[in-house]
């Protein structure tokens, strides 16, 4: 059996995925941080692009409790051709080509493999048909203007919607599987 990756995403209104850190945190509530935990906990690996590794191991390795605990001790992987050496504990660098890598690491035991943010590697594992599981945390938030994790030319991706669930703060927990 293989391992399931799934892409976890904080998501705008219109669509706009970039810089969730300016505009997630008025709506985090411990509802999505039981969602957010879910999901780490069922996963034995981290996948992430570059960019969300840099801004991850910025932070999380200087902070404590739960979550901080979780996601410095989970093994990482970063797809990246500009970094060499990660730094951080538990973490290495993807390669050569990043859909192979992942369509080898799916075949190997383990748990889920997450995604966190990392827009480029969730488009390009989205379109190699990679991804088992698209997590959106939808926010009642229109931001008018960034990067989209669905940008014009990415063309049709056929999914089905397996779970929604509303939090007290307008966020929707929307969960997708290839259709």
């Amino acid at each position: 059996m293989s391992r399931k990756l799934v892409a976890a995403q904080f998501i705008s209104l219109d669509g706009v995925v970039e810089a969730p850190e300016e505009w997630h945190f008025p709506y985090f509530s411990d509802e999505m941080g039981a969602a957010v935990g879910e999901m780490q906990a069922a996963a034995d690996t981290l996948l992430l692009g570059r960019v969300t590794y840099e801004a991850f191991a910025a932070v999380w390795p200087h902070e404590s409790g739960e979550m901080a605990d979780a996601i410095n001790a989970i093994h990482k992987l970063v797809a990246s051709t500009a970094l060499t050496e990660p730094g951080w504990r538990n973490a290495s660098v993807i390669e050569g080509d990043v859909v192979a890598a992942v369509k080898e690491l799916k075949g190997q035991p383990g748990a889920n493999i997450h995604i966190n943010g990392s827009i480029t590697l969730t488009q390009t594992l989205l379109a190699a048909g990679l991804i088992d599981e698209l997590r959106l945390l939808v926010h009642p938030i229109v931001l008018g203007g960034g990067r989209r994790l669905f940008s014009d030319g990415v063309g049709q991706v056929p999914l089905k919607l397996t779970q929604a669930v509303t939090f007290g703060t307008g966020v929707v927990d929307l969960t997708y599987q290839p259709a």
